[in-house]
């Protein structure tokens, strides 16, 4: 990969022929993969390969080599691999060699013995997603993005190859190498994937740059947010909440962590936390109560959080987290990326090693207590103040750690940051029925910037809770 950035770039080809260039998106969904035609399905191992079908939005294909001591071959999957429904003629296909698939998914027996579920898929570009004990899929990672949210054309690199090693019976993991392309750079990726409760992934990618490139994404994250308990919607739904990630989080290099709501912005929406060698960041899903979304098709509940932590010295840099306005809960409109703040030339390679951790539970315990939620509405009385959007009431729940074992009486302090363009109007702390905490702000903001607020409580001079931001903006 280092010797072809040197090279020009030159776009794939596509080489699809017209009957599966053409498919349509219910034709293309009628083909699906025969189970029983997956690698390695008759011998003894953790691990399945299966591969989807070309077509439709997936024109530019993906190779794969199935590697064994050292040595890696293609696998050319064939017509006899997939199954074609009506209203597709399967004798339209029968004759046809795929040189390449849209991408591939790896199954294994992540919730019983007997069963292989979908643990990770790589489809589209360098999409990726993977699965922890219990969830179903939600949001998505990628391997890279280039000039998200700037004035420049955004590139979207994809994954051109991939090597993988044929999982021995043993195996507790399963090792996938990746050819990365881009009209910028190329790429060169390892993950190791380790199923669970908590699902790792541990990723190497190193980077060879063809030109300058103005923003850098590493470790991308791509979610969705509709609407939910802290930015009311508009819509007639019967559901309270629908999201598949409600906060960002961060662990600071000092191991400060904070918690930064997401939204669905009426205007695009962008937040930069600068940092120097951040431990971790990631999307996550911490409301786990199904009576908060009473969806029980999409099981919003159950979608997993992703958190990346970071591997060796990250340098100074932004995570950078991007709100979208959407209109649909089919739209992922929230992105997160971490930003080099050293250029990135032409030329000079780029190496980041980092662990996913997918899963329902993806933090290790702590005794910080942790926002268990956040609630926005108009300040003062509402009857009297839902005209005027320079107020507006901010209430926020803390809870585990160490405070749960206070007594309602305990003497905890607030620490209220509040920028310059606002002012705090009312500040009051109280116990809730479950042992947590509620602060509640009324905050009246003094122009129409973004109103930036950072919350943490303490006790005895030490604290006692992670840090809460916030993003306010005159429409939110």
């Amino acid at each position: 990969m280092q010797e072809r950035a040197k090279e020009d770039y030159k776009a794939p080809e596509s080489t699809l022929p017209d009957v599966v260039a053409n498919l349509s998106y219910d034709q293309h969904r009628a083909i699906r993969f025969r189970p029983e035609q997956a690698l390695w399905r008759a011998e003894p191992g953790e691990f399945h390969l299966q591969a989807f079908y070309p077509g439709w939005v997936f024109k530019d294909t993906t190779k794969i080599f199935i590697g064994t001591g050292g040595v890696y071959r293609q696998h050319v999957f064939d017509a006899s691999d997939f199954e074609y429904r009506p209203p597709l003629d399967p004798s339209a296909f029968q004759s046809l060699k795929l040189d390449g698939v849209a991408g591939f998914r790896i199954h294994a027996p992540l919730q019983r013995p007997d069963y292989f579920d979908e643990l990770v898929t790589f489809l589209g570009a360098s999409y990726f997603r993977a699965l922890g004990t219990g969830t179903r899929y939600g949001l998505s990672a990628r391997g890279l993005a280039i000039n998200t949210a700037t004035s420049e054309t955004e590139e979207f690199p994809r994954f051109t190859a991939f090597y993988i090693d044929q999982p021995q019976p043993a195996d507790g993991s399963i090792r996938i190498m990746a050819e990365l392309h881009s009209q910028s750079l190329t790429g060169a990726y390892l993950f190791v994937i380790t199923p669970g409760h908590t699902t790792t992934i541990d990723t190497t990618c190193r980077l060879y740059p063809r030109t300058d490139i103005t923003r850098l994404g590493i470790a991308p994250l791509t979610s969705m947010y509709f609407f939910g308990e802290n930015d009311h919607s508009d819509h007639d739904d019967f559901r309270p909440e629908v999201h598949d990630s409600d906060g960002l989080y961060v662990v600071r290099a000092n191991g400060e962590e904070l918690w930064r709501p997401l939204k669905n912005p009426q205007t695009l929406a962008l937040s930069y936390l600068q940092e120097s060698s951040p431990r971790a960041f990631g999307l996550l899903q911490r409301d786990r109560d199904f009576s908060h979304y009473e969806d029980a098709e999409a099981r919003y509940d159950v979608r997993p959080s992703l958190l990346i932590e970071t591997i060796g010295n990250w340098g100074n840099g932004t995570i950078e987290l991007v709100e979208i306005p959407t209109d649909s809960e089919v739209n992922d409109n929230i992105v997160a990326f971490w930003v080099p703040e050293a250029k990135v030339t032409a030329g000079t390679p780029l190496e980041f090693r980092y662990n996913m951790r997918w899963g329902l539970a993806t933090q290790d315990p702590t005794l910080m207590a942790r926002v268990a939620g956040t609630y926005v509405g108009v300040g003062g009385n509402a009857a009297e103040a839902k005209d005027n959007p320079t107020s507006r009431r901010f209430a926020i729940n803390f809870s585990g750690g160490t405070i749960q074992n206070l007594p309602a009486d305990a003497k905890l302090e607030p620490q209220v940051d509040v920028p310059s363009n606002a002012r705090l109007l009312d500040s009051s702390l109280s116990r809730l029925p479950d042992g947590g905490w509620r602060l509640s702000l009324e905050i009246e903001r003094e122009d129409s910037q973004p109103v930036e607020l950072r919350v943490k409580l303490s006790m005895l001079q030490r604290i006692v809770s992670e840090t809460w931001l916030y993003q306010w903006t005159s429409t939110s």
